[in-house]
């Protein structure tokens, strides 16, 4: 996969692949598909595609990209980049908006394991798990808006265009207007509430006092992360783009991490982050509220 990575815009020839991995043609596709749920070259293709996204961003000539990672000419770009996003090339490259793509995967961290309290350092992100209670329910202001859900599919796993990210661009539109705490929180979180079948709810806020919940619920969308009891997940990275980067790899982690500790979600997974100067890195927490597995199943 590192070599995939390094070589993404050459000819890759899976038989090459196999013979780096010391496998047979057919081990390697066998054993490839399974750790990673995708074919060999179907991945390649969707990791070209999400390493290009960064230089159509930069404006950059879409034949030139096109040849750049791989695809020959541009009409076999412009053909998979709208198979994959629902999206042309030139649209995106005129209109940039928020695309979910085929992450890298961290295939260590399914052989990995830590305790509470214990930190994962792994490709430049870290990762650590701790039990906190919450004693007082925290208040939100901000925006909702339903998203199309595809349940078996986590972030980093399912190319397209992200909707929550368009539930973000209509928070930053209005949050100089929310009546928040200074240096409070903001949280991204998808929930069900009310959402038509095959949709989740997604909320975007700021922290506010309690107070002005009321006062201010005819404009802005409200929500609350109930007093109880959490496993907070602590993520840090280098930057905000690598932490957003990494957001599908730690997610994945986390739902492995809660099984092998006898644990289950209960219902939502709010990202909570913080306005704090005085980090040098990205940071960003996942409180996840949770229950007992029966009998660990």
């Amino acid at each position: 996969m590192d070599y995939i990575e390094e070589n993404i815009g050459d000819e890759i020839k899976i038989e090459a692949l196999a013979n780096i991995a010391a496998l047979s043609l057919f081990y390697y596709q066998r054993l490839f598909a399974r750790l990673v749920k995708k074919p060999v070259r179907e991945y390649i293709k969707l990791r070209r595609l999400a390493r290009s996204c960064a230089s159509l961003r930069k404006n950059n000539h879409i034949t030139d990209i096109a040849a750049e990672y791989g695809f020959g000419n541009r009409e076999t770009f412009s053909r998979a980049f709208k198979e994959t996003y629902g999206i042309t090339p030139s649209q995106y490259k005129n209109k940039p908006v928020g695309l979910n793509n085929f992450d890298k995967p961290n295939l260590l961290l399914n052989y990995v394991m830590v305790g509470e309290g214990v930190p994962l350092i792994s490709e430049g992100i870290v990762l650590e798990y701790n039990r906190k209670t919450l004693c007082a329910p925290v208040h939100f202001l901000g925006v909702k808006d339903f998203w199309h859900f595809r349940p078996g599919k986590m972030l980093g796993e399912r190319p397209g265009v992200s909707e929550p990210a368009a539930i973000w661009d209509k928070f930053f539109e209005v949050q100089k207007d929310v009546p928040c705490i200074t240096n409070g929180r903001r949280v991204g979180v998808s929930y069900h509430g009310g959402a038509p079948e095959g949709c989740s709810t997604y909320f975007v806020g700021a922290e506010v006092e309690a107070a002005v919940v009321g006062t201010a619920a005819t404009r802005f969308a409200s929500w609350q992360l109930p007093a109880r009891e959490y496993i907070v997940c602590e993520y840090e990275a280098e930057d905000f783009k690598q932490l957003m980067a990494s957001m599908g790899t730690m997610m994945k982690f986390t739902r492995v991490w809660l099984k092998k500790h006898g644990l289950r979600a209960d219902g939502f997974f709010p990202e909570i982050y913080y306005n704090d100067q005085s980090r040098t890195h990205a940071y960003m927490e996942m409180w996840i509220p949770f229950v007992e597995r029966e009998n660990n199943i």
